[in-house]
């Protein structure tokens, strides 16, 4: 080991005697930065098969498929959608206080449990891009969360990141209580293509990142206009997926 690796490893030793890790979201000690303790991490539920080829959404039991009747009747623009956590509770407390309270330590965990679940995706990638936020909500929160997961996904994965890839043009409102329709006509040109993007895309495999993907319009929104813009196909990436309630009651 060489001696910098050994300071570092003192440090961190110094760091946990004075300041204890405790779990990233409860007061539980645990035995280093960064980690849940066993009750929080069990809250935890993972999307795992079966769930939909296309859109990621995760199914109930495996009588539903290979793909999830919505993307049936109407195939995304976007190749595939993975999400590593189904949004309930338990991923609830790691990502409300990721995107709205200032905890971007966060990043790394979750995109942690990303590369798990977007293996095959990161494996395709030429390159990644995080979902844009309006420059009045970046002001705002003072960060945008996607971009985060997106570059410490591409530093993970070792594949060239595009943080400003693309642009939001105007602000949207929330779409989860939209029809497909609605949510269509709020998104129509909300998104473009950055000055000198299309260089970069051309022929290229996007993926796309994102914190949370609900009903995949936004993510369906950017495919449209990196697909428009040259690259060759485009692949999405969330931290967590909303589960479909018309797929729940079957």
């Amino acid at each position: 080991m060489s001696l910098a690796a050994r300071l570092g490893r003192l440090g961190t030793g110094l760091l946990d005697v004075l300041l204890p890790p405790h779990c990233l979201t409860c007061e539980a000690e645990v035995d280093r930065q960064g980690a849940l303790c066993a009750t929080c991490f069990g809250s935890l539920s993972f999307v795992t098969a079966p769930l939909c080829e296309h859109c990621g959404v995760p199914f109930p039991h495996a009588g539903i498929g290979p793909v999830c009747p919505s993307c049936e009747a109407r195939p995304p623009a976007f190749g595939a959608a993975r999400a590593a956590l189904r949004y309930d509770a338990g991923a609830q407390r790691l990502i409300l206080p990721f995107k709205h309270a200032d905890r971007t330590e966060l990043a790394g965990p979750l995109a942690r449990q990303m590369a798990r679940a977007g293996a095959e995706l990161l494996e395709r990638a030429d390159l990644l891009a995080p979902v844009p936020l309006h420059w009045r909500r970046l002001v705002a929160r003072r960060y945008n969360q996607a971009a985060l997961l997106s570059a410490r996904l591409a530093r993970i994965a070792g594949r060239p990141h595009a943080p400003a890839l693309l642009r939001r043009c105007r602000p949207t409102p929330s779409l989860g209580h939209m029809g497909a329709a609605e949510r269509a006509a709020a998104l129509e040109g909300a998104f473009a293509l950055s000055r000198g993007a299309a260089r970069r895309i051309a022929g290229r495999h996007v993926l796309l990142v994102d914190d949370v993907m609900t009903s995949g319009a936004t993510a369906e929104g950017c495919a449209r206009v990196l697909l428009a813009g040259g690259a060759a196909s485009v692949s999405v990436l969330a931290a967590a997926r909303v589960p479909d309630p018309r797929l729940e009651g079957r």
